[in-house]
C-alpha cells in the first residue's frame, strides 16, 4: 500500500437488517420470527429479518419467491417515517463525532474521522462508542468497518455482522487484500468476476501478478482501477451530500413523435434504461412519474404512487402507458421521460464542507 498519501480514517456503519429490526423491536411478538418488510401478494421484499435471511430470503426479492422459499414468512406493511425519524436519530449521534458524513441509504454511511470533534486517536473505539449510543437510543444493532478508504471499510463493516466490527489496519491492507475474493472487490459485478475466474484469478493475490498493461488490456480503463485498488489505493473522499430522490431517464427526438405505436416503443426503451440504472444502485421507488413535452414546448407530468415498490420494467412500461392515457392533448410529443421516486434512500440537506487532513501516523487506528 502506498503511505506517501496521507492516510484517513473511515467508519463504515451499516444498521442490521434495518427496516425488518425495526419492526421487531416495535412489535415484540415479532422477534425471533422470519419477517419480511413488504407487501405479501405483489411487489417485493423491502428488507429481511436475519430469521429470514436463513432460508434465502433477500430485500429486492419477488414477494411471491419469498413465501415459497420460506413459508413460515411474516410479511410486514413497511413504515417510511418510522424509519427516516430513526434514521435522523442515528445520523445526529455520526454529528456528535464528524460533519464529514456521506449517508448511503436510510441505514448506512460513512465517517471520515481522522480529525473528529471528541479529539479521540482510536476510530476503532469512535465505532464502538456510536455503536453502543445506537444502541441504547434506538434498540438497534449496526455493525462497522474500519479502515484507511472507503472500499476497505465497507468491506470489513460485513465481516462480523451482525453487531460487530472489523478493523483493517494499514499494516494488514496488503495481507487482507491479497486473500479477499474478487467478487468483493469494489467495481468487480458478476461478469467482470466470470471472465476473471476464466483468466485463474480467483483472489487478490492473484489480480495483483497481473501488470497494469495486462489488465488494461482485457478490461479496458477500468484495468487500471483493479491494479489500484487491489494495492489499498482508493482515494475516493467522504463527501456530505444529498442522497438521491429520484432517478429517471428521458429522451429529446430529433422528430416530434405523434404515432401511438412509437410512443409505445419509445417508452419501453425508458422502462428498460430506468430499470437497469435502479437495478445498477439497488434503489427501489413508489412512485412513477411521466413527463411529456409537446411540441409547442409545454409540459404535462402525471404521477401514480403504490403502497409496493415497483420492481420490473414490464411495471414501469405498463404504469407509464396508464399515465400516457391520461394527457391532456393529443398532439406532437418532443420529449418523453420516466422518473422514480419515494425511494428507499432519504432526502438530506447538502452540506458543503472542506475536508483539510495533515499526515498522521496510524498507531490508534
Amino acid at each position: 500500500m502506498d503511505f506517501s498519501l496521507p492516510l484517513r480514517k473511515i467508519i463504515h456503519v451499516d444498521m442490521d437488517a434495518f427496516y425488518a429490526s425495526v419492526e421487531q423491536h416495535d412489535n415484540p411478538t415479532l422477534k425471533g420470527k422470519a419477517i419480511a418488510v413488504g407487501g405479501q401478494h405483489r411487489g417485493v421484499v423491502a428488507a429481511a429479518s436475519y430469521e429470514a435471511r436463513k432460508f434465502g430470503v433477500r430485500s429486492a426479492m419477488p414477494s411471491k419467491t419469498a413465501k415459497e422459499r420460506c413459508p413460515d414468512l411474516i410479511f410486514v406493511p413497511p413504515r417510511f417515517a418510522r424509519y427516516k425519524e430513526i434514521s435522523k436519530q442515528i445520523r445526529e449521534i455520526f454529528y456528535e463525532y464528524t460533519d464529514l458524513v456521506e449517508p448511503l441509504s436510510l441505514d448506512e454511511a460513512y465517517l471520515d474521522v481522522t480529525e473528529n470533534k471528541k479529539e479521540m486517536e482510536s476510530a476503532n473505539l469512535i465505532a464502538r462508542e456510536i455503536r453502543q449510543k445506537i444502541f441504547e437510543q434506538t434498540g438497534l444493532t449496526a455493525s462497522a468497518g474500519i479502515s484507511v478508504n472507503k472500499f476497505l471499510a465497507k468491506v470489513a463493516s460485513d465481516i462480523n455482522k451482525p453487531n460487530g466490527q472489523k478493523t483493517i489496519h494499514p499494516d494488514k491492507v496488503e495481507s487482507f487484500l491479497e486473500e479477499l475474493p474478487v467478487e468483493k472487490f469494489y467495481g468487480v459485478g458478476k461478469v467482470t468476476a466470470n471472465k476473471m475466474f476464466s483468466l485463474g484469478i480467483y483472489k487478490g493475490k492473484d489480480l495483483k501478478k497481473r501488470s497494469l498493461e495486462d489488465l488494461m488490456r482485457i478490461f479496458g480503463k477500468s484495468g487500471q482501477h483493479y491494479y489500484n485498488v487491489v494495492r489499498g489505493i482508493h482515494t475516493s473522499e467522504v463527501k456530505p451530500h444529498r442522497i438521491q430522490k429520484s432517478v429517471a431517464v428521458e429522451r429529446t427526438f430529433f422528430e416530434d413523435l405523434f404515432d401511438e405505436q412509437q410512443i409505445n416503443e419509445k417508452l419501453e426503451s425508458l422502462s428498460q434504461e430506468l430499470h437497469q440504472r435502479l437495478q445498477k444502485n439497488n434503489i427501489l421507488g413508489r412512485t412513477l412519474t411521466l413527463k411529456i413535452k409537446y411540441k409547442d414546448f409545454s409540459l404535462f407530468t402525471r404521477s401514480i404512487t403504490r403502497e409496493e415498490y415497483f420492481n420490473s420494467p414490464e411495471q414501469y412500461f405498463n404504469t407509464g402507458k396508464k399515465l400516457w392515457e391520461l394527457r391532456p392533448f393529443d398532439k406532437a410529443v418532443r420529449l418523453l421521460g420516466l422518473s422514480l421516486s419515494h425511494l428507499n434512500t432519504e432526502e438530506k440537506k447538502l452540506v458543503s464542507v472542506q475536508l483539510k487532513i495533515p499526515f498522521k501516523e496510524f498507531e490508534n487506528l
